[in-house]
Order: C-alpha cells, then structure tokens, then sequence
C-alpha cells in the first residue's frame, strides 16, 4: 500500500524545493536551533519528542529534535508513535507493510519490525484507516527525509493513551527493538488554547515529570492541572521504551508556544523538544 500525504499543502509546503526551504527556515528561525547540522555517528538517542503543528507554528522548535537526531546518526527505523486525532481505526493502530509518500519521496515501512511488535503486543493492530487522514506522524517524515532517504518506519497511532496501554506498548517496544538499530519518535502537541503564561506553567509541570522519565508522575500531573496535551500516551510509551532500552535521563531542548509564532498570547499551543538518552 502507498500512504499519500494528507497535510502537504496545509502543515507544510506540497512542492518538493518549497518543503526544502521551508524546513531550512525552520532550522534558521530565531525560535530554531540556528544551523543545519551534519550527519553524526554516535547513535546515543534513545527517543525524541517533536511537536506536529503545522511548519509555520511548530516547525521551528520541532527543529531542534530533528538537529539532535541528524548530529547524532541515523538509525536503520524509527518507530514514530502520534495520538489518533481522526477517531478512525481501532484502539491502537500500526500498518505493517507498503510505503508512505512526502513531496520528498516514499519512505518504506520496516515490514519485520512492524510485524514483530503486532506479535509482542496483543492490544496493536494492523489497521491502515487510523492513518490514512492522521497527520501526527506524517509531519515528521520531511524533516528526516531532509538529511536521509535510506531509512524506515513503524507508524502507531493510539486513541487509547491510558497508561496501562502506554505501558503495554512501551515494553512491547522493548522486547521489539532490543539488538535493533532503533529510535523512538513521540509526537505531541501540549496544553491548547490557553493564554500563554497558563500554558507555560502548567506545560512545566509535565516537562519535569517526562525530564525525569517518570511516565506515572506526567499522568498525575496532567490530570492534576488539567493539562491538555494530545500525545501523552505515545510520550508514555517512549519513555518506558527508552528506559527499557537504556536511556537514563532527558534533555529539554526548546520550548515555545503559538504565541511567540503569531504575537497573540491570548490563546496559544504549546510544543516542546526533547531527547530521552
């Protein structure tokens, strides 16, 4: 199967040298890292988070994860885990065979990875609708493409994010990806729609508990201050993966808002970068 894009045109340009330039802003804007980087080898990172706005909002902070994970090396897949915001498709939903397609070319799903995690976990299944008009995993594969085009993916789309399934997925990952050339991508948007010192302080909150890849302590805060952030359960699962693969400690690269994009504070998005190692 050949997975089109959904978003090209509307998240991010649909003309391939329009894309390239675009994410060469995004790495260039103020609120980015400042510099395209070069493909490194050290292959440390455990798991990411990026946000999955469109370029002209998150692009910029999304940047700094995709900075780290080219200084860092490629790996042979990403396994990228985004919240269902479509509601089609079952519970958890992966797709184990075919190819996505970007203005930058198709990327290949990693078939024998794919159907290993379906035979690790007993709650994933192969269900191709959850992704065909979700743009959450979709959004990252440009910024990769940018700097490689010789790797592959596993998509997991969960509209169940609570913990025991996080958790479920998480190790399933482990027991999955152990011995593999494997990096984690969790995408997810935090609070939405609040003024922007509301969104920062309580986007804190969350922020500590992911930094201390503590994945018990962010669901009590999210539901402690109300915290309405879209991805917490592919954040969960990434950070019991990550731990279950070695990571000991997280780094918070950027955070910024909407807001600080547009000028209207009134009502922003939050979105943060961050490398699980």
């Amino acid at each position: 199967m050949k997975r089109n894009p959904a978003v090209a045109g509307t998240f991010y340009e649909a003309e391939e040298s329009a894309l390239r330039k675009r994410i060469e802003w995004c790495f260039h804007h103020k609120l980015g890292p400042g510099k395209i980087p070069k493909i490194g080898d050290k292959r440390r990172l455990k798991a990411v988070i990026a946000p999955h706005a469109g370029y002209m909002y998150s692009g910029p902070v999304a940047a700094h994860t995709y900075h780290e994970v080219a200084a860092d090396g490629f790996p042979e897949t990403f396994i990228i885990l985004c919240p269902n915001h479509t509601g089609m498709g079952s519970g958890i939903s992966t797709m184990s065979k075919g190819e996505w397609i970007t203005p930058l070319g198709p990327v290949k799903i990693d078939e024998n990875l794919a159907q290993e995690l379906l035979e690790a976990s007993g709650i994933i299944d192969m269900d191709e609708s959850a992704h065909i008009g979700e743009h959450s995993c979709e959004v990252h594969l440009p910024f990769l493409q940018y700097f490689n085009q010789n790797f592959k993916i596993v998509p997991i789309c969960m509209w169940m994010q609570d913990l025991e399934t996080a958790k479920e997925i998480g190790n399933a990952i482990t027991d999955a990806s152990s011995g593999k050339d494997v990096l984690i991508i969790a995408s997810t948007d935090f609070t939405h729609y609040e003024p922007a010192e509301a969104a920062y302080k309580k986007d804190q909150k969350v922020l500590e508990a992911i930094l201390a890849l503590d994945e018990d302590r962010m669901y009590e805060r999210i539901y402690q201050y109300n915290v309405s952030m879209c991805g917490y359960g592919p954040v969960a699962a990434s950070i019991i993966a990550a731990k279950g693969l070695g990571a000991t400690r997280g780094k918070l690269l950027k955070y910024a808002t909407s807001g600080d994009i547009t000028g209207d504070s009134s009502s922003v998005v939050g979105y943060a970068s961050v490398i699980l190692e």
